[in-house]
């Protein structure tokens, strides 16, 4: 008898998430693709995969890999780069050659499906008054509009560029959704086939609503205070509600996939789903922590309610994620029971990226004459915070870029 497969493929991502769901059995394997994180992820790390993938099944260059499911988890540049890539590919090939994969339905809340508007609206309005393009490329900073603003607007637009390939592929959008928004709903768990089950945690309705809020308020004030209205449409906390968050399971094994959501928003969806009382716990094999470990989006008691034997990292420093003071929340919740914890970048290059860009803010509040703490080593490195706690160093998987790095939850293993 074939045995179950519920594997995790954790891939090497920069700042971003790219995750690959396997599923199935053995004979009959199930592949679902999750974000593909920033520029310079693709090609590196997950297409060699997916070649990888297809020839251990025994698939030849000309037969595609299937993959069931290819979920963006929110309109963010670190996560739907590299699946636009792969659709570019695809689009490219235009049945003239053998694409690499063969889609059968994508998951992604566009922007126009969230704010129940066109997301070209809004790109004009910032190409109106800043006197840009609506590509968003970098001079729109040089015009007044912040960075990270800059960035949550590209994403709008490459929202849209997905959309776009979706139809042009002839692809399956939402369709268990019926082509709709995806959100918690508080209903039943859906049925991915291959025995794999979805159950929603996240956005919830009140949070589509308050991006749509969000939005309209941007669009009515552009005129007089453009800047101000741009900075509240896309402060982080907003846009980031919009992400997806899917409880994945197969029989009794259950992994809490959470892109970048915030951690009080999930213990909510767990709870409007059934799946956690109010102050109750729940485990779970594997918890993809939320948005790269940042602290802004954790507090401890989520790790207290939400527990799991492996906790996925993924982020390379930039940022700071994943942070000192997540890693210390974690450890405040679990202290000696039994983990793994799995970064996707040794601690020392996680390190180096996090002292850069701190040594760069202290510097640019030196200019405008504030102050900033300098970093200190002993107090800001992950290297000090694991050497002082060494049981909980020893908890630590690294991914290797070289090679799979996969966690296998059933008798059914990836292996390659």
């Amino acid at each position: 008898m074939s045995k179950s497969i519920f594997s995790l493929d954790v891939r090497r991502a920069r700042k971003g998430d790219c995750l690959i769901l396997h599923y199935g059995t053995e004979e009959k394997p199930g592949l679902a693709l999750i974000d593909g994180g920033p520029g310079q992820v693709y090609k590196p790390f997950l297409r060699p995969r997916l070649v990888e993938i297809r020839k251990k099944r025994g698939l030849g260059d000309g037969d595609p890999l299937p993959v069931d499911l290819l979920m963006v988890s929110h309109i963010d540049d670190d996560h739907i780069k590299g699946i636009l890539e792969l659709t570019q590919e695809l689009v490219d090939a235009g049945g003239q050659s053998p694409p690499l994969v063969k889609v059968g339905n994508v998951w992604h809340n566009s922007f126009d499906d969230i704010i129940g508007n066109d997301p070209q609206e809004l790109l004009s309005s910032v190409s109106a008054s800043f006197g840009v393009t609506a590509s968003l490329l970098p001079e729109v900073e040089a015009k007044g509009l912040d960075g990270h603003a800059a960035k949550v607007l590209a994403s709008v637009a490459q929202g849209q560029r997905l959309r776009d390939d979706t139809t042009k592929l002839k692809l399956g959008l939402n369709r268990e959704f019926k082509g709709k928004l995806i959100m918690a709903s508080g209903k039943t768990a859906i049925n991915m086939q291959k025995g794999l089950k979805f159950t929603v945690v996240g956005p919830m309705k009140q949070e589509l609503a308050k991006l749509q809020e969000e939005h309209d308020k941007f669009l009515k004030s552009k005129a007089k205070k453009t800047k101000k209205a741009t900075a509240s449409f896309t402060d982080e906390s907003a846009a980031n509600l919009s992400s997806i968050v899917v409880l994945a399971e197969v029989g009794k094994s259950r992994m809490l996939l959470t892109g970048d959501a915030r951690g009080d928003k999930i213990l909510e969806g767990l709870e409007l789903e059934g799946l956690l009382k109010k102050g109750g716990k729940m485990h779970v094999d594997i918890l993809k922590v939320p948005h790269h470990g940042s602290d802004r989006n954790m507090e401890t008691v989520f790790f207290e309610r939400v527990t799991a034997d492996h906790y996925v990292f993924s982020g390379d420093g930039e940022h700071g994620n994943p942070e000192r003071a997540t890693l210390q929340m974690l450890l405040d919740a679990r202290k000696d029971a039994k983990l793994t914890i799995h970064l996707t970048y040794p601690i020392d290059e996680i390190d180096s990226v996090r002292k850069a860009e701190h040594d760069a803010e202290v510097e640019k509040k030196a200019k405008e004459g504030k102050k900033k703490t300098p970093w200190s080593d002993a107090k800001d490195s992950l290297k000090s915070f694991f050497v002082k706690n060494p049981a909980f160093a020893k908890k630590v998987e690294i991914v290797d870029k070289k090679k799979p790095h996969v966690i296998d939850l059933l008798p059914g293993k990836v292996g390659f």
